[in-house]
């Protein structure tokens, strides 16, 4: 049983369409099943003539587009949308070569509320499985690929919510730590992703088989990108964690432009948290306003938790790195920027972006202030047979100091009152120390 299996009935059970991954995968609604299932066979020939044929086949008029609801035109977005980036990975403007797609595409994402063409959700997500499963070239690489993808919707829909929770907590309420652990799990999703992505797709297929189909089109004077791997939202993590208050401008212009492929309830996420008060920043906060000797078990559970989390993220990051440096290598490469419009520099600035304010969490904790009693998941495992006595004998005396010392804390922590929320006087100064790559 996999992720989507556990998490996709409490999804499809909600009141948001985009969310029936089912029906709009079962959804055929231009009847286009027999049509896409030869665009592999036509971009193997690189048959323009055949490949403008078939868009010109499907596109529906203009009324019929404006009948369809939200799961059949989703649907049609994405079978539409493997005959665009078809023409274009064979050097033909779509719309140049059948106009008449053009107010069909306009209406469509207007009915979904989405940008005029596909998405990565829809060529991944809302994709048919087995048999109807619409694919540029058929390989079993790409279907890997989709797959990947695929693994990480169910958690990415969880985040939201965890993340939503989050930036309503304080450091100092238990609810924050157990949260992140929670969003830590999700996040693990993509690592797990890109774990699979790396044994199953080859820097090759995808420099030279794949990336050629993703090139943005022009959509009434104004350029959109195909359905890349990049428009997967991790920054709605980042968002909360750090991203709000605590990012550079390279990374913020880059989310600027790639919020717009979201789901509409993703991109309102974006705009409700946009410019507030990052769970770093709070944290950063609360240890610096603590005056005790050791922080009170909640806040170092707070802090061991953002750490981890952290640390998850900067795995997938520096693993995300590895993939392209090899994809868009001298040797390889056929384009300079990805699939997502972001050079490989900005991916290292974010990797080290999110580095750095795991570095920052991580040593406020043990150098500022050691936890009075560190949380279970970060307790270490007893020493081994045969470690040194002046080890042990440290050990034991420590842990004999901190249960001499932990009524005497929890004594100065009551009686010094703490905020509800983040002091903003504490926050003010650590919004201006902008990380920069």
């Amino acid at each position: 049983m996999t992720l989507y299996d556990l998490v996709a009935p409490a999804i499809e059970a909600r009141c948001e369409p985009r969310y029936r991954i089912a029906g709009i995968r079962a959804a055929d609604p231009l009847g286009a099943d027999a049509i896409v299932a030869a665009v592999p066979a036509m971009n193997r020939d690189a048959d323009v003539p055949a490949l403008t044929l078939a868009l010109r086949a499907l596109v529906p008029d203009p009324d019929r587009a404006a009948s369809l609801g939200v799961v059949d035109a989703l649907a049609a977005v994405r079978d539409l949308g493997l005959l665009l980036g078809s023409l274009k990975r064979h050097g033909v403007e779509p719309l140049a070569a059948v106009p008449e797609a053009l107010p069909v595409l306009q209406e469509l994402g207007r009915r979904t509320g989405m940008v005029p063409r596909d998405t990565v959700h829809h060529y991944t997500t809302w994709n048919p499985l087995g048999g109807r499963q619409r694919m540029y070239t058929g390989e079993k690489m790409e279907g890997y690929l989709q797959d990947a993808v695929r693994m990480v919707f169910p958690a990415l829909v969880a985040s939201l919510d965890t993340c939503s929770e989050l930036a309503g907590l304080e450091p100092y309420d238990p609810r924050f730590a157990d949260t992140l652990d929670r969003t830590g799990q999700h996040v693990q999703a993509m690592v797990d992703s890109i774990d699979f992505t790396v044994a199953q797709v080859t820097p090759d297929f995808f420099a030279r088989g794949l990336r050629p189909y993703f090139e943005e089109i022009d959509v009434a004077g104004r350029a959109y990108l195909g359905p890349a791997a990049a428009q997967v939202p991790l920054w709605l993590v980042d968002l909360t964690l750090w991203q709000s208050d605590r990012s550079s401008p390279e990374y913020d212009a880059f989310l600027d432009d790639s919020v717009r492929y979201s789901l509409p309830s993703w991109r309102v996420f974006h705009a409700a948290h946009r410019g507030s008060t990052s769970a770093v920043s709070k944290l950063s906060a609360a240890i610096s306003w603590e005056s005790t000797p050791r922080l009170p078990p909640v806040l170092a559970a707070s802090a061991v938790s953002l750490a981890r989390v952290l640390r998850i993220l900067k795995t997938f990051r520096a693993r995300h790195i590895g993939i392209a440096r090899k994809a868009y290598s001298d040797e390889l490469r056929l384009y300079e920027a990805g699939s997502g419009g972001a050079p490989i520099a900005l991916l290292r600035s974010v990797l080290d972006l999110t580095r750095d304010n795991e570095t920052l969490v991580r040593h406020a904790n043990v150098r500022m202030h050691p936890p009075m009693t560190p949380p279970a998941s970060a307790r270490k495992p007893a020493s081994r047979p045969g470690a040194k006595a002046g080890v042990k004998a440290a050990t034991t005396s420590a842990t004999a100091s901190a249960a001499a010392s932990a009524s005497a804390a929890a004594s100065t922590s009551a009686a010094t009152p703490r905020p509800a929320t983040t002091p903003a006087s504490a926050v003010a100064p650590l919004r201006e120390k902008r990380f920069t790559p």
